[in-house]
């Protein structure tokens, strides 16, 4: 596929980047911390710890790791945490150790945890004490030998942190009952490592960075096995491509995304501290009010987050009435970002929503808008420098240009593998491409539009029908707050179109989505049922999870 992307490139971005710049993530960290020392690198609940703080605790946890639990370099360890300001002080501390990091979503079951730790053989954890009651559950069937427990409140001040603790144990009951002997408290591991010297660790592009699990592409969670230079090439990629819009030092970040996931630890942990950015922690962005109310108190110029996210702020009054004179950049990823809440994004705010597309197997980020104002609202724009995408079809023949085809893309963030897990590997990896399973069209501009997962796709009459178009124009009613859309059986068509609407306006009904449907869509795009609910089932990041909506039509 000829790169025509590259006749339509933004200003001032090339389409090669060095790469080489670092020798691992070791040197992003600290150089950030010496050259933004007496700058705010992190705030959470109204407690802020500057660059100094994290280079300080961070090599006193690295310290811990090393030279009091005796974990060699290329270990593993979990981190389970969601935003707090342990989570930075642990993650840069267990690189600096030369560890290998496994991010593990808080909210796991006992047995997605037991699956992570046993699959990805961590020898240590740091947990947060809401969860430690399913680690109990589990550590026996594990290879972890250190657990290392931390409180919410623990990395603020006496009496306020002690306060904090407290409240969230006893008033709001949110820890559970645990019975783990051996464990460390987080504060007596920073208090036993600032006694101790930190290691020196030489690390490489080629050295493993995160095993980072997904559902990838298909079937049960996997370990990416992501090096230090699979995420410096996308740290170099992303700071490239916002460099017209950032001042270094100077930026505000509000990280609403648990630094856990790969677009909010690529993107908002390690490329803002390279350009010494002030990142907000957004502990529960489901408490939109709360959310709301941090969002006042602060001045921001960079957010992230997913489209369901920017949809539940824009439907919140007190958002609405927020001042974003400094608001310079806003990018939506992780999930398709709708042309209504896009729009609307822009109306409130005068900032426009530039979406992104990556993957955790691409460290993640592929292509993005750019950030000068030559964005295109519905599409995930271009590849980023050094990145290449193909389109091809399921003979693996590269599609015409308007035509949908699988999107692969080959570059330097591009993952190494699945960890142990040749077969799974094979199926996603040939010749240097990563095969996303997502369906893509290239316009003659060289923007790039996604139309779909090829799984999600419903097949009406031998039509393909792709639930992304169908949700974006039942998204634009404005009695609609929510929707998703899958294929269900039928014995006439194969398949029909069904939406999962909830409403913002209990006046809807289903004759009249059916109706909108009409004015926007070919008769066979048009749903044939529409079941109206409260809420729809979620990952813990806001993705709507259609999967969840197929298993009572499917059992």
């Amino acid at each position: 596929m000829e790169k025509i992307w590259l006749q339509h490139y933004p200003k001032g971005v090339p389409a090669t980047v060095d790469t080489g710049r670092y020798q691992s993530i070791l040197d992003v960290i600290t150089q950030g911390c010496a050259r933004f020392g007496d700058k705010p690198a992190y705030t959470c609940m109204g407690k802020t710890l500057h660059f100094c703080d994290i280079d300080r605790l961070s090599n006193q946890f690295a310290a811990f790791l090393r030279e009091d639990l005796k974990l060699e370099k290329g270990d593993r360890i979990a981190l389970q945490m969601p935003n707090i300001l342990q989570y930075p002080i642990a993650l840069f501390g267990a690189l600096r150790a030369g560890l290998v990091v496994v991010n593990t979503n808080p909210l796991y079951t006992p047995r997605e945890m037991a699956h992570q730790f046993k699959d990805s053989g961590a020898k240590a954890i740091v947990i947060v004490a809401n969860f430690a009651n399913n680690l109990e559950e589990v550590l026996g069937d594990t290879d972890i030998k250190h657990v290392i427990v931390t409180e919410l409140g623990d990395m603020h001040p006496f009496p306020k942190g002690l306060i904090m603790n407290l409240v969230v144990k006893h008033v709001r009951k949110m820890v559970p009952a645990f019975n783990l002997p051996k464990a460390i408290g987080f504060k007596d591991a920073l208090a036993r490592g600032a006694r101790l010297t930190a290691p020196t660790v030489t690390l490489g592009h080629d050295d493993i960075a995160f095993l980072q699990y997904t559902g990838g592409t298909t079937g049960v969670s996997k370990g990416a096995v992501l090096t230090h230079g699979n995420i410096l090439a996308n740290v170099e990629q992303i700071s490239t491509w916002m460099a017209p819009r950032l001042k270094e030092g100077e930026e505000v970040i509000i990280t609403p995304l648990p630094l856990y996931h790969i677009f909010s630890l690529t993107v908002n942990c390690l490329t803002f501290c390279r350009y010494g950015g002030h990142n907000i922690l957004i502990t529960n962005p489901r408490d939109i009010p709360a959310f709301v109310k941090e969002l006042s108190q602060t001045r921001f110029t960079v957010m992230s987050g997913v489209n369901t996210l920017f949809n539940g702020l824009l439907n919140n009054e007190e958002f609405r009435k927020l001042n974003f004179k400094d608001l310079k950049i806003v990018v939506g990823g992780a999930m398709a970002v709708q042309r209504a809440v896009a729009e609307r994004w822009k109306q409130v705010t005068g900032t426009t929503l530039v979406e992104g597309y990556g993957l955790t197997e691409a460290s993640p980020v592929v292509s993005c808008n750019p950030v000068d104002g030559t964005e295109q609202i519905g599409t995930i724009g271009m590849p980023v420098p050094n990145t290449e995408i193909k389109l091809v079809d399921e003979d693996d023949n590269e599609v015409p240009m308007g035509e949908p085809g699988e999107l692969c893309a080959r570059g330097p963030q591009v993952m190494q593998g699945y960890y142990n897990r040749p077969d799974e590997t094979a199926k996603v990896i040939k010749d240097g491409w990563l095969y996303t399973g997502d369906v893509a069209v290239l316009a003659p501009d060289g923007f790039f539009r996604i139309v779909d997962r090829k799984k999600d796709m419903i097949l009406v009459s031998g039509f393909n029908v792709y639930p992304n178009e169908v949700e974006d124009v039942i998204a634009t009613n404005p009695k609609v707050l929510e929707v998703a859309v899958i294929g269900v059986p039928n014995e006439n068509s194969g398949e029909a179109v069904k939406a999962f609407v909830v409403k913002k306006d209990q006046s809807l009904t289903e004759e009249e989505v059916i109706a909108h449907c009409r004015e926007g869509l070919t008769g066979y795009k048009i749903p044939r049922s529409v079941e109206f609910r409260t809420e729809l089932p979620k990952t813990n990041v806001g993705k709507i999870l259609r999967r969840a909506l197929r298993e009572p039509v499917n059992s």
